[in-house]
């Protein structure tokens, strides 16, 4: 009997000057393809941010590889065991920013400005004071479908929508205790500091990101609802480990609690929903009923 191998999945990021980006980023694309791990890794000058699958040795030696390197020697990866890849290929690309925020095209640089790091049981001690506010900075779609307890839910679809939304929505708040947070750190080590560049007084963020909040031994996810939405086949993984666990999505057919998305069985939608596992059969994958008579009438 064949042995499947166990896999494992990566995220990482670290903030580093890197020169010669560019080539850096086609070199590496070889090298995954060669060592076979497969993802979505995004290369600037201002250094790496990636989430790959392999087996355990394919990984492994990415991350002893990596670390080789005197530039990410002490990059920190967020490993989760899986039974097979979580992704179909392996993308290296090249970018401007690791993510994008466009502040006034003025580079905010997370080594210069962030905000201060508060560890799992930090920030688990914070978001039970009653005089903080909790922003989550991520997506709105991310947040429907678990989130930390009483945070705000940003109304954008991308990060580069931040800088407008919180000087529209957060005003209020500028003098009050900020605590941020994202699904592995990335984000809010730039949307930390954009906060401090608008004049927030005491601005955190969680690091590590929720990923890392999750595996805590002694917090165990606590205040925490719902699942965390990650970029790859998964869709969303637990994080709150207690019996406090609660459902905070809602199925887009009948409103139901829910915590799986799906993609929309139409090709040309593809809309992204939560959605029951009994309203998936009901209506077919599909999102809505243009969507099935579109595929009807196309077939």
């Amino acid at each position: 009997m064949e042995h499947n191998p166990k896999y494992q999945v990566l995220l990482y990021y670290k903030y580093v000057h890197l020169p010669d980006s560019e080539q850096f980023a086609q070199d590496h694309l070889a090298y995954c393809k060669e060592l076979g791990v497969k993802g979505r890794i995004l290369v600037a000058s201002e250094g790496i941010n990636g989430t790959l699958s392999g087996t355990v040795e394919q990984t492994e030696k990415y991350m002893r590889d990596l670390r080789a390197n005197p530039l990410f020697s002490d990059i920190v990866f967020k490993i989760d065991e899986v039974d097979g890849h979580a992704f179909k290929k392996i993308f290296v690309r090249h970018r401007k920013e690791l993510v994008t925020l466009r502040y006034e095209e003025e580079e905010l640089d997370p080594n210069v400005t962030s905000g201060t790091r508060l560890n799992p049981k930090q920030f688990h001690e914070y978001l039970q004071r009653d005089d903080v506010v909790v922003l989550d900075g991520r997506n709105g779609y991310e947040y429907d479908i678990g989130h930390f307890r009483g945070a705000i839910r940003p109304d954008v679809d991308s990060f580069r929508e931040f800088p407008e939304w919180i000087r529209e929505n957060m005003g209020e708040f500028k003098d009050k205790p900020v605590l941020t947070y994202c699904t592995g750190g990335i984000r809010c080590e730039k949307l930390s500091g954009f906060l401090l560049k608008e004049g927030f007084k005491e601005v955190y963020q969680l690091d590590g990101g929720i990923v890392t909040y999750g595996k805590d031994e002694e917090v165990k996810g606590r205040l925490f609802d719902g699942k965390c939405y990650v970029f790859d086949e998964r869709i969303s993984v637990p994080i709150n480990h207690t019996d406090e666990d609660v459902i905070v999505g809602r199925c887009h057919h009948c409103g139901k609690p829910a915590d799986r998305y799906i993609n929309c069985a139409d090709d040309t939608c593809h809309l992204q929903h939560i959605c029951c596992e009994e309203c998936e059969a009901e209506h077919n994958g599909y999102c809505s009923e243009k969507c099935a008579t579109h595929d009807q009438m196309a077939g």
